[in-house]
C-alpha cells in the first residue's frame, strides 16, 4: 500500500486549501480513512475521519465547523477541505486508515502571513 498525499502549501490566514490522498495498491472503498497532522517532534494527531460509504464523518473539535473530509471512491481518493485555516493549522497532513497502513509523506500546510 502507498498512500500519497497532496495539495499543501503556504497561505495567508482565513484562506483555503484542499488536501488530496491517492492510494495504490489497496482499495480505498473499503476502509474508513481519516485525515491525520504532525508538527515535528510531536505524535500524529486525528484530524477527521470518514466511513467507507462516505455517509459519517467525525471531526477533532479544534477543526470542526471548519474542515471537510470527504472521499471518491471510484476514484479511489480522498480529501480534505480547509476553510477559515489559522497559524495553528500549520502541520504535515497525512493520510490513513485507523493507522495500519505505512504513512506516505505527508503534504505540508503552512498558515502565515
Amino acid at each position: 500500500v502507498q498512500l500519497v498525499e497532496s495539495g499543501g502549501g503556504l497561505v495567508q490566514p482565513g484562506r483555503s486549501l484542499t488536501l488530496s490522498c491517492a492510494a495504490s495498491g489497496v482499495t480505498l472503498s473499503n476502509y474508513d480513512m481519516s485525515w491525520y497532522r504532525r508538527t515535528s517532534g510531536k505524535e500524529r494527531e486525528w484530524v477527521a475521519t470518514i466511513e467507507r460509504s462516505g455517509g459519517g464523518r467525525v471531526y477533532a473539535d479544534s477543526v470542526k465547523g471548519r474542515f471537510t473530509i470527504s472521499r471518491d471512491n471510484d476514484k479511489n481518493m480522498v480529501y480534505l477541505q480547509m476553510r477559515k485555516l489559522g497559524p495553528e493549522d500549520t502541520d504535515v497532513y497525512y493520510c490513513n486508515a485507523d493507522r495500519r497502513w505505512p504513512w506516505g509523506q505527508g503534504t505540508q500546510v503552512t498558515v502565515s502571513s
